[in-house]
């Protein structure tokens, strides 16, 4: 149940292991493209495994769910903005769509990304209004995606994966599915502990990094190096503090730790403050950009970089966009390029930074980089005033 990042490169991979397999979208086009074999992912490994003849053979898309022995639900799960609280609605809606389908021995599996308890309190319930018994008749598993964009086909292959059942025997029919295309090790726990696991994953990812963000502030303040300071600091055997950057962003870092808070607010005052501490950093970023150039009339900027991190096509929860967006929202003439995004747009940095009187690189892919790294002198000639603005790009471990 869904065909996006997550669940299509899922359905490839179990069509290869030989499984038959039906992806089901609510998008006709999504569809159309699976059948007709024209990918609409990004990734090239991904793109290459779906012209298999297994996966061609095993796979194919249709817009509503038919029998199966296992569901797996796999759509996304994001924050409600105003709430600050999971929106299942897309979990629910899958799991009431797969409902008349439901019979004694079939698996359902939650690969999305939720709160804990939510397999016992809404996903157990919602099947046992058809009078089908969870842990007798059904069995539910949640195991949670591990991918990375950019990556999929190494993370979904090569990631150890936590298999968190209702029950004992849930969890080994999921490892049985998992097993036929991961090489990483398959851990066995109960379904909350899974839950809560994915979430800490990501939790304590957002905490390090609005640690580091908030050292870089203080180390403003004082007028020093923060990148020095963490260096040295970092020559401590136990100590490994994160570069600060722009922000977090992605499909899971912003969102997972609202999740955690949902379920207890009382105990996650640290991961609160966390949160709010990166969900302020863009607007730091922003005020530093507009004090480099406070002095120019009518400044020109040039953005590079629009992705939520480097050497992703990834857009979601970008903090550069957020940065952009709040600099135009000034009023600022500002320009942004992302070859990731834009393709072949501009020909090259030096194009795009022509009169420019600031260029702001928020996110340093590696074909940024390196025409940085060899024509930043022939770029700068090229500008109105020579100003190139970084911001710690090494440090995010935004993921």
């Amino acid at each position: 149940m869904g065909t996006g990042y997550v669940g299509l490169p899922l359905a490839i991979m179990l069509a290869r292991a030989g499984y038959e397999v039906v992806g089901v979208d609510i998008e006709e086009n999504v569809v159309d493209a699976i059948n007709t074999g024209v990918l609409h992912l990004a990734e090239e490994e991904i793109k290459r495994i779906f012209q298999e003849p297994s996966v061609r053979k095993n796979l194919r898309a249709q817009k509503v769910p038919c029998d199966a022995d296992a569901f797996i639900i796999s759509v996304p799960t994001p924050i409600d903005e105003r709430k600050r609280v999971a929106d299942l609605t897309q979990v629910i809606k899958s799991l009431e769509s797969i409902v008349p389908y439901l019979r004694s021995g079939n698996l359902v599996i939650i690969e999305s990304t939720v709160p804990p308890l939510t397999c016992r309190d809404i996903i157990a319930p919602v099947i046992e209004k058809t009078g089908l018994k969870v842990n007798k008749d059904v069995f539910i598993c949640h195991c949670p995606e591990r991918i990375l964009p950019g990556a999929v086909f190494d993370e979904i292959v090569n990631n150890d994966r936590i298999i968190g059942g209702m029950d004992a025997k849930a969890a080994k029919m999921a490892r049985e599915i998992y097993a036929s295309f991961v090489k990483g090790n398959l851990y066995l726990t109960d379904d909350v502990t899974a839950e809560l696991a994915k979430l800490m994953e990501n939790t304590y990812r957002d905490v390090n990094i609005a640690l580091a963000n908030e050292f870089a502030a203080v180390a403003e303040g004082l007028g020093i190096n923060i990148l020095e300071a963490i260096k040295l600091a970092n020559k401590h055997p136990r100590v490994k503090i994160l570069k600060p950057g722009i922000g977090t962003g992605g499909h899971c870092i912003p969102v997972d730790p609202w999740f955690i808070k949902e379920v207890d607010p009382i105990n996650s005052r640290l991961i609160h403050t966390a949160r709010l501490i990166n969900d302020e950093v863009p607007i730091y970023i922003a005020a530093k950009i507009r004090k480099a150039v406070k002095d120019i009339d009518n400044p020109n900027i040039v953005v590079l970089g629009m992705t939520y991190k480097a050497d992703t096509y990834d857009v979601r929860n970008s903090p550069a966009q957020k940065i952009i967006g709040l600099l135009k929202a000034d009023g600022y003439q500002v320009t942004a390029y992302d070859p990731m995004v834009d393709g072949q747009r501009y020909s090259s940095i030096k194009e795009i930074a022509k009169d420019a009187d600031a260029l702001v690189v928020l996110v340093e892919h590696k074909v940024i980089r390196d025409e940085l790294a060899k024509k930043e002198g022939e770029i700068k000639k090229a500008m109105r005033h020579p100003m190139v603005l970084r911001f710690y790009h090494e440090a995010s471990e935004s993921e």
